[in-house]
């Protein structure tokens, strides 16, 4: 239970309460490092509730502001194509492997950060942020932008794909397929 507890699958009221599960009624996604060991977990409500996401609490294992979600299945791919696409959460990362477009990764329901830039500009020199074609979205990118602009440097820069209002890249692939996605991004 100790070990659960550190990992942050469980959660130890301070009451004295029983350990409860932190995902429970929630759909599990794991968080992988780049070598492909889980490190963390995601968490989607089912039915109504809040948060709607939720992911495992820092650990000795975990560091959201340096993870990325999907890096271990996407770095290898990035590598051999170039391109490196940064989506808002994991869910749109899944369905655009899914989709045949398997570089996608995403920050953790943080903005994106320093750290994580520069995974990402070890794998490529130029990352594509697709974020939400909402207003969200738009200020989360234009965060990314003012954080980034400090870190750019000869060969290392950003790319910025606008979505259409209101879409998100799993909206995108559903209606358009890859292909609708590939044209947005180029």
């Amino acid at each position: 239970e100790a070990m659960l507890i550190e990992a942050g699958l469980l959660i130890k009221p301070e009451d004295g309460r029983d350990s409860y599960d932190r995902f429970r009624g929630r759909l599990r996604i794991p968080i992988r490092d780049r070598r492909g060991g889980v490190i963390a977990f995601g968490g989607r409500v089912i039915g109504p509730g809040e948060p709607k996401y939720l992911n495992s609490p820092e650990t000795p294992l975990f560091d959201k502001g340096r993870t990325l979600f999907n890096i271990d299945r996407a770095a290898p791919v990035a590598r051999k194509s170039g391109r490196i696409i940064i989506v808002e959460g994991y869910l749109d990362a899944i369905a655009l492997d899914q989709a045949g477009v398997a570089e996608a990764v995403a920050p953790l329901g943080t903005a994106l950060t320093e750290a994580q830039m520069e995974q990402l500009w070890q794998l490529v020199d130029r990352p594509i942020l697709c974020f939400d074609g909402d207003a969200a979205g738009q200020r989360a990118a234009l965060r990314a932008a003012v954080r980034a602009m400090p870190m750019l440097r000869g060969g290392k820069s950003l790319a910025f794909a606008i979505l259409p209002a209101g879409q998100d890249p799993d909206d995108v692939v559903r209606q358009g397929g890859a292909a609708a996605f590939e044209a947005l991004i180029a």
